[in-house]
């Protein structure tokens, strides 16, 4: 009986004005020549106009790629959410890998995720590492929930997914209604409706992707924005059934309170509550 053969995907990845071109040629770099299992196709999607230097880097990776690119450029910038549903009607298989400008992807990151994937799971995502301007300056470890239970249960308290690890099925984001503007929770706010839907996910517990935590990372989580988009994300997760009214009020007290907090305070929060979820430990967790 011969074996089937491996299923091929596209790599979608974002960018936008403020990217750094250096930054940018790595994560291209790493998710595709790196790789010792490589996409078919990838998307860049340019969010708008860019600086010249920008523009230079990725000229010069679609000049290198060792497989096609489609550089698919937005005359104006239109926000991520938006960004990436063009970006995925230009994908040509209807698996897709996910990586950010900025993020770096280690080497075996696809060969792991994708027999996941043709197993029969529609969203697969991974462990990352976070890591200052320096690559080799490691300064956290996210470890996911694993099993469709456990996912589904942490899911009602935050997402479960680093949105820069995942693969899914393309097929899978539209029957839950595709990408939608959500301020910085948007993947957040599909996945949830991709469970809901009655997605098979899954996570891959190791590191396979490094998150880079420059300046502003937790920043950005803060202040009175992100209280209204949190406020927004936990009323549409209780419209849509996800979360009982009591998660909703824990929700909002636990994460709302988390918007307000000092930054130096808001990160140790993330890594010991925010990312972990209220009552949920794991082995060699402190």
């Amino acid at each position: 009986m011969s074996e089937a053969t491996p299923a091929e995907f596209s790599l979608l990845l974002p960018v936008y004005r403020a990217d750094d071109p250096a930054h940018f040629t790595k994560a291209f770099t790493s998710s595709v020549t790196a790789q010792t299992r490589r996409p078919a196709q990838v998307v860049v999607v340019q969010d708008g106009p860019v600086p010249s230097e920008l523009t230079a880097a990725i000229d010069q990776v679609v000049a290198d790629s060792p497989v096609p690119v489609v550089h698919h450029v937005l005359p104006e910038n239109v926000g991520l959410a938006t960004a990436l549903t063009s970006g995925l009607s230009v994908c040509a298989h209807d698996i897709v890998a996910r990586i950010d400008a900025d993020d770096i992807s280690l080497a075996s990151r696809f060969e792991r995720q994708l027999p996941l994937i043709e197993g029969g799971l529609d969203l697969v995502g991974t462990g990352m590492y976070e890591f200052l301007d320096d690559v080799g300056s490691i300064v956290g470890q996210r470890i996911p929930r694993t099993g469709q239970t456990e996912i589904e249960d942490y899911a009602r308290f935050h997402d479960p997914f680093s949105h820069p690890t995942v693969v899914y099925r393309r097929s899978a984001v539209d029957a839950a209604g595709g990408y939608q503007a959500m301020g910085l929770m948007e993947d957040y706010w599909l996945f949830a409706r991709m469970i809901a839907s009655g997605a098979r996910v899954g996570n891959v517990v190791e590191p396979l992707v490094m998150y880079r935590v420059g300046a502003g990372a937790y920043a950005r989580r803060g202040g009175r924005d992100q209280w209204h988009s949190e406020r927004a994300l936990q009323k549409a997760l209780l419209g849509i059934g996800f979360t009982t009214r009591a998660q909703y009020l824990r929700n909002v007290a636990v994460r709302g309170a988390y918007r307000f907090v000092p930054e130096p305070v808001r990160r140790v929060a993330y890594r010991r509550l925010i990312a972990r979820g209220p009552g949920i430990a794991r082995a060699g967790e402190h």
